[in-house]
């Protein structure tokens, strides 16, 4: 008898987005609210989640933000229909704009390649 087991991370994005100017970039464009957890699977069947973190990510320029987990858990359960300033806390640095992020794979380079170095698609 042989068990196939194992323990990853995850990240999911929940249904929930808003609009609003970037606090970073200036730009106007929205939030999106990830999660990411720690999984226990058995058999490729996920049974046991650990470790819940909530972020915030502009779509413009992808800063991100830390949110409270009680805050997270809400922004889940659709509880929440809008993410105040005060609850977010971008580390906004440096120039965004120069840094390129890969679509398919989520590979950041800030050097002037057409196409990503990781996975081979275009920019």
């Amino acid at each position: 008898m042989f068990l196939i087991f194992g323990i990853s991370h995850a990240e999911k994005r929940l249904d929930f987005d808003q609009a609003a100017v970037c606090p970073c970039c200036g730009r106007y464009g929205r939030y999106e609210v990830y999660m990411t957890y720690t999984v226990f699977s058995l058999f490729f069947i996920p049974l046991i989640r650990w470790g819940k973190r909530y972020y915030v990510k502009t779509a413009c320029c992808h800063a991100i933000s830390e949110i409270d987990r009680e805050l997270g858990e809400r922004i889940r359960k659709r509880q929440v229909g809008e993410i105040r300033e005060s609850d977010l806390h971008f580390d906004c640095y440096g120039d965004r704009d120069a840094v390129k992020r890969c679509e398919n794979c989520g590979y950041e380079t800030g050097e002037d390649f057409s196409y990503c170095p990781k996975c081979g698609r275009p920019f």
